[in-house]
């Protein structure tokens, strides 16, 4: 199917619902959705943001600056998600509990906006790995626009680009409880030592890369050019993250790759 037929439909899909929350994090996926559901359904759309300790500060701020400038009606609400042991003990379908309790804070702002429905940026190159809160969202019954249309990541690039949508190219992001291994307890401090360990990284230029802890060992995932930059840069890295309160800081000879933490799966 054309492309050009892909955004036709996709038009349609969001054009018939009559209203939308579209579930937001600022990257490009859900934020080409808000774009167009803004843009098609005007004041009848929203998008929601959903903070906790999951979620890089950057990140947040970077959201807040895109829906700033695209004119979109943004809401920040806090989910409290470390409040869920099973989510905390992080079982190989931890994303699937998580998204239990941040579809249901969507779906019940929707209801309080009189929204018809709550939408995410998923998309058809998503079932391609493991990912278990896809079964919480059909459970949730959350809509997918894009799986509906047909639509790619490569073809939501594609458009955003065209559209001359500021964040066309930007890397790909996971929650931060991404960065620890199964079975490893979840905890507030570890969240925020990867969190500053990757700010700090990204300071350095390195736009495409994971810090992944294991027990107090850190493993950097990045790009060619990023390990380059850890390499040139290593002695400050080590102090870094050393104050972090990491005690062995690695470099992944594999480089970035999403989802790696589902590889022994």
């Amino acid at each position: 199917m054309e492309l050009s037929h892909k955004e036709t439909v996709l038009k349609q899909i969001i054009t018939e619902k009559g209203s939308m929350l579209v579930a937001f994090s600022g990257g490009v996926d859900s934020g080409l959705l808000a774009y167009l559901a803004h843009d098609l359904l005007k004041e009848k759309s929203c998008c929601v943001l959903l903070e906790s300790p999951l979620v890089p500060r950057e990140a947040i701020r970077e959201a807040e600056d895109i829906a700033k400038t695209l004119g979109l009606n943004l809401e920040i609400i806090h989910a409290p998600v470390l409040e869920s042991g099973t989510f905390r003990n992080n079982p190989k379908d931890r994303c699937y509990h998580c998204k239990k309790v941040l579809l249901r804070i969507l779906k019940k702002r929707a209801e309080e906006l009189n929204l018809s429905c709550v939408a995410d940026g998923l998309n058809a190159s998503d079932y391609v790995e493991y990912r278990p809160g896809i079964r919480a969202g059909d459970e949730e019954g959350i809509i997918h626009p894009f799986i509906e249309a047909g639509i790619t990541k490569e073809d939501i690039r594609t458009i955003a680009r065209e559209r001359k949508l500021p964040f066309w190219d930007k890397p790909s992001a996971a929650c931060l409880a991404s960065r620890i291994p199964y079975g490893e307890a979840i905890t507030e401090g570890k969240l925020s030592m990867i969190e500053k360990a990757e700010e700090y990284l990204r300071r350095l230029g390195i736009r495409q890369l994971r810090v992944r802890l294991h027990g107090n060992i850190a493993r950097i995932e990045a790009d060619g050019e990023g390990m380059a930059m850890i390499f040139a840069n290593k002695d400050e890295v080590i102090k870094v993250f050393v104050e972090i309160g990491i005690t062995y800081v690695t470099l992944d000879l594999a480089g970035y790759r999403s989802g790696s933490m589902d590889e022994e799966l």
